[in-house]
Order: C-alpha cells, then structure tokens, then sequence
C-alpha cells in the first residue's frame, strides 16, 4: 500500500493547480481519499479530534447494507428456483433444500441482482465524475450508499436501461442541481426509485416482476404477488387470515415467513431480520439515528393500532391489518433503518428526530390504508417529510430560544 500511495503523489503534480491535467484533479483525488484517507484536514485548533470522516461514515452505511443485500441476492435465486419448480415448498421447501440447490440460489440470484449493483455504480459514478470534473469539487463518497441504496429498492428482474436512467435521475435531478453531497433536500436514492416507480410501474411494482424470475419456465399457478398486494385487493376482507391462506406451491405470508424474507419483494427490503442487523451496525457506530429509528417504528405502530378500532366490512380492508404486520411488509423496515436516517435529509435535532420520524410512521400507515392504488405508502411518506425536516428544525430550535429568553427574563 505504500508503494502505491508513493506512486500517487509522483504524479501529484499534474493534476494540482497550473498543472497539464488539472481539470481532472477530482478524478485523481478520488483514488487517493477512496484507498486512503481524505487529503483535506483541519489545521488550525479549536478543533475537535475524531476519527470518523465522510469516507469513513459512508462505509460503515455500506457495511450495515451487507446482510440485506446478501439475502436479496439469495432471495432472488430463492424466488426464481421457486418459481421454476426446481424447488417445491410444498415437500419442504428451504428446510429440504440441498447444499446444491442453496449455492444454485445463490449464482442465481447473483447473476440477477449484481448487474443491477454495477450499473448502478457505474453510471451513478459517471455522472458523480462529470459534476465533480466541471464544479471542480472533490468526488464525494456519499454516492458509494446511494449506488447501493438505488438497486436494494429495485425488483430483481428491472431492465438495466431503467436502472441506469433511474440513478441518473437521482444524481442528477435529486442532489447535483442542489449543489452536491450535503445540500440535497431529499434523499437521492429514494428520488431515483420514485422516478422509476411513476414512470415504470409495472416494471417496478405489482406481481408481474416476481413472475418474470421465472423467465418462460414457469410452473402453473405461480403468482408473483406481494404480501401488501394480497392485504390491499378490493374483495378482501381479512387482510391476516388472505395472507395466510394465499400461497404458491404451499407458501404463505405468514408473519415468520415476512419476517425472515423468503417472499417476493424488492431485492434489499424482504428480510426484516437482515435489515436490523444493519440497523444495529448502525446504532453502535452512532451513524444512525436510533432516535429517528424508534420514533418511525412508534408511529406506525400507533396509527395502526388506531385504525384498527375502525375497521369494519365497508371500510378498507387495510384499516383491519394489525401493527406487527405493518413493520415486516413491503419497505417498511429497510426505509426505517436506511432512509430516514439520511444525514442530510432527515430532521437534524433531538427533538426534531422524534417529530420526524413520528410522522413518517404515521403518513407511512396512512397512505397504505387510503390509498388502494399505491399500497406501499414508505417511498412517499419518507421523500413527504424530507421536504419538512427543516422546518421542523427550524420550529424546535425557535422553541429552544424562547423557552431560554423566558428563564433568562425570569431570573
């Protein structure tokens, strides 16, 4: 490594201001703090000493994201062997599985979502250097989460034209028109899945992506649909007793089966076990905000248990789903853990952490049971209170200057 870094700066000074490629001096940088550390520093006290930096809390994210997107990888050749017949739930199912078939699930899945994770890095990169070339700024590594954040919210079977116009959309439009890592209003990951999602929905949504797994191999009656497709359609009227007898070769959404991922589902946010090992990576590292964690979780669970006490057969069917089921369905955990607590998006203060994520727990539950035709609610209700993080800050920061001018007048 020493030999490298060494080769790095005997050639520093072409890329350093007055020399022959110094325009390209982010591209050159990069590799430089990617490999090693940032080469900027804090030279002058009063400072604060800390190992942590961008880079650094970048990766720990990357880290945390490994479990899910491990699992994703499996459940994608999971899902696509299920779906083949290669292997039947109905005589076993995971539990009879072979060590053979288990590796077959795992070069199947890899070989479905790991385009799909190049692409993403590639082009999102591409883009990250052509900004960073122009603006000649450094290349941030906040785009090492979002190249990884972007396809976890994907199906496994989303053409790669449509990846690579996603995350374009999300670099672009969703942080470099705002001037880059750090100034961006919403979440770039979320933004790139939002564009696909109303520009692509039957490539991103629905059943017919988890059919697609099965290519022209398909055994009858496979159905690709997704538990919160089951609990939403219009003729249910118990949404836990639908999802429990719906199934495909004898599979069902029971709450052990969403629980440990093995459904249909986009790649990163099936398993909920898999996600909370990356939540606690994050909450002992003290990148993540359990603050905005937990208060997500009891807002959902709140508003849940709330309409419950509504529920009735002219209503809809979702007013009847109990809380519990609300944190292991669709997106709701992975948003949880990995999006809301977006440093630069999500609300910044103590106090403003719990008013934020309250209300994206709540929103999250609420446009689940309304809203028939988007059945997901995470996506929206989390890019809806990006857009109101700051002003909360800015209410409870008002709040803490009063309440000081009201004990300072008092003594």
């Amino acid at each position: 490594m020493k030999f490298l870094l060494k080769q790095i700066h005997k050639n520093d000074h072409l890329f350093q201001k007055g020399g022959k490629l110094e325009r390209l001096h982010p591209l050159w940088e990069a590799q430089n703090t990617f490999l090693f550390t940032p080469p900027l520093k804090t030279q002058n006290g009063p400072h604060v000493r800390d190992s942590i930096d961008l880079k650094r809390l970048m990766i720990t994210v990357v880290v945390a994201l490994i479990p899910a997107t491990i699992f994703g990888i499996y459940n994608a050749g999971y899902q696509q062997l299920l779906a083949q017949g290669v292997i039947k739930l109905s005589e076993g199912g995971f539990s009879a599985m072979t060590g053979d078939q288990h590796l077959q699930a795992l070069i199947s899945g890899a070989t479905l979502v790991l385009p799909i994770i190049l692409v993403s890095y590639a082009v999102g990169g591409l883009w990250e250097g052509v900004f960073s070339v122009i603006r000649r700024h450094p290349i941030s590594e906040g785009f090492l989460v979002t190249g990884l954040l972007f396809p976890l919210t994907l199906p496994a079977t989303i053409p790669l034209w449509q990846v690579a116009l996603g995350i374009s959309f999300g670099v672009v439009i969703g942080k470099e028109i705002f001037g880059g890592t750090g100034m961006n209003i919403l979440n770039p990951a979320l933004t790139a899945r939002v564009f696909l999602f109303f520009s692509f929905p039957t490539d991103i949504s629905g059943e017919e992506p988890w059919i697609a797994v099965a290519s022209d191999a398909a055994v009858d009656g496979f159905s690709g649909a997704t538990a919160l497709l089951i609990a939403a359609a219009p003729d249910v009227t118990n949404p836990i007793q639908a999802l429990s007898n719906f199934g495909y070769s004898g599979a069902n959404f029971s709450l052990e089966n969403m629980f440990l991922g093995f459904i249909p589902g986009s790649i990163g946010e099936t398993s909920t076990l898999a996600i909370l090992i990356g939540a606690a990576i994050l909450i002992i590292t003290g990148v993540g905000s359990w603050q905005i964690m937990v208060s997500t979780v009891l807002g959902a669970v709140g508003m849940a248990f709330f309409l419950n006490q509504f529920a009735g057969p002219d209503l809809p069917s979702m007013l009847a789903l109990r809380p519990e089921y609300h944190l292991v369905m669709g997106g709701f955990m992975f948003g949880t853990v990995f999006m809301t607590t977006d440093p630069v998006s999500a609300a910044q203060t103590t106090m403003g952490k719990w008013i934020y994520g309250l209300l994206i727990g709540m929103l999250c539950v609420l446009i689940r049971v309304w809203n028939p035709a988007y059945p997901e609610g995470m996506m929206l209700a989390i890019l809806f209170m990006n857009i109101f993080a700051p002003l909360i800050d800015h209410y409870v920061v008002e709040g803490n200057i009063k309440r000081r001018l009201q004990r300072a007048e008092a003594k």
